[in-house]
């Protein structure tokens, strides 16, 4: 048996017996980890708020037989707002489940985690519109987890791709085609798409954070994204209309 303090958010939970829960906690140490939160549902617990979606706090866990059980934790934000804003509140409840997605027992995640964590402060701390953010996370989950968009050249072809000129978006491929090379399964970008796209993967998120709503293709990119992952995500049903920007059938 071992205590153990990591720094984590809180993912996911589900209530057990009359005042417990299960966490799933994101730590970029560790990777994804399930936790016992015990009594944290009784009203003048102190593991109350440590204990909700989005917390972000050390955790101080025991653990036994490898079963971890949270002692105590020091709260560094809830996020809170986000409960006064539904689309918002979806947008956020989304990209917890993505975490949770690429996320492995025991693995260290720190680039998820920090990526997790600055799209959740601007998402809830800013004025920006949440359709950049959520594309600039897309973007960046997309690399993350392995399958960071070609950009540069041809995914047909391979002829490097000019600036201005028309490009597609190959779902399959995961990457830019000429129009030469686009078929079934392309998507049409506008060339300020292209640059946007380009920029905020070679930049960082420093580079899509003030990012005009029209440059981001947010509708490809999650289309993209779950088309990768080995599971549908319940939360994206929650998700707010995105316009008419739609994915190719």
């Amino acid at each position: 048996m071992r205590q153990t303090e990591n720094t984590a958010i809180v993912l996911r939970y589900a209530n057990y017996r009359d005042y417990d829960r299960m966490l799933t906690l994101l730590s970029p140490t560790r990777g994804k980890l399930e936790v016992l939160s015990r009594g944290c549902r009784r009203p003048k617990s102190p593991l109350l708020n440590a204990s909700e979606l989005f917390a972000l706090g050390d955790f101080q866990l025991y653990t036994k037989q490898e079963r971890a059980t949270l002692v105590s934790a020091n709260l560094l934000e809830t996020f809170y707002p986000l409960r006064g804003d539904f689309d918002r509140l979806s947008v956020g409840v989304y990209l917890l489940n993505l975490a949770e997605a690429a996320a492995q027992p025991g693995e260290p995640c720190q680039e998820l985690f920090m990526l997790l964590l600055h799209t959740l402060s601007r998402l809830t701390f800013s004025d920006q519109e949440w359709k950049p953010l959520l594309a600039g996370f897309l973007l960046h989950y997309a690399a993350v987890i392995g399958f960071k968009p070609r950009l540069v050249h041809c995914v047909g072809c391979g002829r490097h791709l000019t600036e201005g000129e028309q490009v597609y978006f190959d779902l399959a491929e995961g990457g830019l085609c000429c129009e030469a090379c686009h078929g079934k399964g392309t998507v049409p970008l506008a060339a300020e798409q292209a640059r946007w796209m380009r920029q905020s993967l070679l930049g960082g998120a420093s580079t899509w954070v003030n990012t005009p709503e029209a440059y981001a293709p947010y509708v490809l990119l999650r289309d993209f994204v779950e088309r990768r992952l080995d599971r549908p995500l319940r939360s994206a049903a929650m998700l707010p209309k995105l316009g008419e920007e739609g994915p190719s059938p």
